[in-house]
């Protein structure tokens, strides 16, 4: 069973659709984006952990969660547009944001639209690179699969490979409400998502020239993403710090929250000081 938390939900108005949003606590602000087959409740159980010192608002990216569909192609440059959406209509003139996965691509896009509203990125299980060929070819096969109407394969093996492979049976529990969020997702929503990932630029350039602090949270065993390729070139963008979750897969606010959250409140310390 899915259990959401009692945070207060907002409706924002974007396109010919809308934006759910969550916008908790107070203080210096934080935007919390989610990956591909999540939604903002993906951070629950997690998110609290940044309350007591920070405002934390959290995003349904369009086409996940709550959120509607907007466009055929959900290009990360219209999601940008729909994070900045949410600040104007919050009026927040300034943010850290915390892009897991695919809400990294999407935080690359936002610091490539309007970084004089950023305080900081972090890119939480996520990288500048744009597609592989192969990579491209797997998101052609997952849109055919979700067309067929198989949605429900995707989310029952793509969620899994999430998590480090040594944690699946200890946290079944997380594995399974990770597998109900997925399952929420529309099909025309995922579509839409996969589309914009497959045509995203890569943004390395854009942070060889970045001047905000940016934090890499990577995970030593993560399946999707290869830590031995990515920190080095992590470490080498300016204003760049990279921190390790030597347990995690890919989903570090599940498999390591404590150290994680640590590693985000001295990064947003450090953006606001």
């Amino acid at each position: 069973m899915l259990i959401h938390s009692l945070a207060m939900l907002l409706t924002v108005p974007f396109k010919n659709s809308a934006i759910s949003v969550s916008d908790e606590g107070k203080g210096n602000v934080v935007v919390l984006l989610h990956g591909y087959l999540e939604s903002l409740d993906i951070w629950d159980g997690f998110y609290e952990r940044l309350t007591s010192r920070y405002r934390v608002v959290r995003i349904d990216i369009p086409g996940h969660g709550r959120s509607g569909v907007v466009a055929k192609i959900h290009t990360m440059d219209l999601m940008a547009e729909a994070v900045e959406t949410v600040l104007q209509y919050l009026e927040i003139e300034k943010c850290v944001l915390v892009g897991h996965s695919m809400g990294g691509y999407v935080t690359l896009a936002c610091l490539a639209r309007f970084s004089k509203r950023l305080a900081g990125i972090c890119l939480f299980h996520s990288s500048p690179f744009a597609d592989t060929e192969e990579k491209r070819a797997s998101r052609t096969k997952e849109i055919k699969l979700v067309e067929g109407g198989k949605l429900i394969l995707i989310c029952n093996t793509n969620i899994p490979n999430g998590f480090a492979t040594d944690h699946l049976e200890k946290m079944a529990d997380k594995l399974e409400f990770a597998k109900e969020v997925a399952r929420r997702s529309t099909p025309e929503g995922v579509i839409a998502i996969l589309e914009g990932m497959r045509s995203r630029p890569d943004r390395q350039e854009l942070l060889k020239k970045n001047r905000l602090p940016v934090l890499f949270i990577l995970g030593k065993k993560d399946n999707y993403i290869s830590f031995d390729k990515l920190a080095p070139i992590a470490a080498s963008f300016p204003h760049s710090t990279v921190s390790v979750l030597e347990e995690s897969g890919h989903s570090g606010y599940f498999e390591e929250p404590e150290k994680s959250a640590g590693f985000i409140l001295s990064f947003l310390d450090e953006c606001y000081q």
